[in-house]
């Protein structure tokens, strides 16, 4: 049973940092771009970052480019995106997803996680 499950998110003020955590099962982890999403109500998905398989080649949206920092441990199974500088837009929740390749657009990732939620109070 593939599994995805989030960690990390809360409740932040302007400036600061969170770090998310994703942990992965059901599948071969060190096969599949991992990927995070977030989303806001009303809006669709939106591309955070992604990072490649093993050569760990990472990719950014422009909004978070600078500020955040994706990463894996594949012998751990996990996925981290550590945030950095959030402002009050960054409010949303958060998806960790794996495809087959990177893509900065949702439908093509296979497996996503239930999604953590963070808020960014100004």
């Amino acid at each position: 049973q593939v599994q995805l499950a989030e960690t990390g998110g809360g409740l932040v003020q302007t400036g600061d940092s969170l770090r998310l955590s994703c942990v992965a099962s059901g599948f071969t982890f060190n096969t599949y771009v991992m990927a995070w999403f977030r989303q806001t109500p009303g809006k669709e998905r939106e591309f955070v970052a992604a990072i490649s398989r093993t050569d760990g080649t990472t990719y950014y949206g422009d909004s978070v480019k600078g500020r955040f920092i994706i990463s894996r441990d594949n012998a751990k199974n996990m996925v981290y995106l550590e945030m950095n500088s959030l402002k009050p837009e960054d409010t949303a929740v958060y998806y960790c997803a794996a495809g087959v390749l990177v893509r900065t657009v949702a439908p093509p990732y296979r497996y996503w996680g239930q999604g953590t939620q963070v808020t960014v109070s100004s």
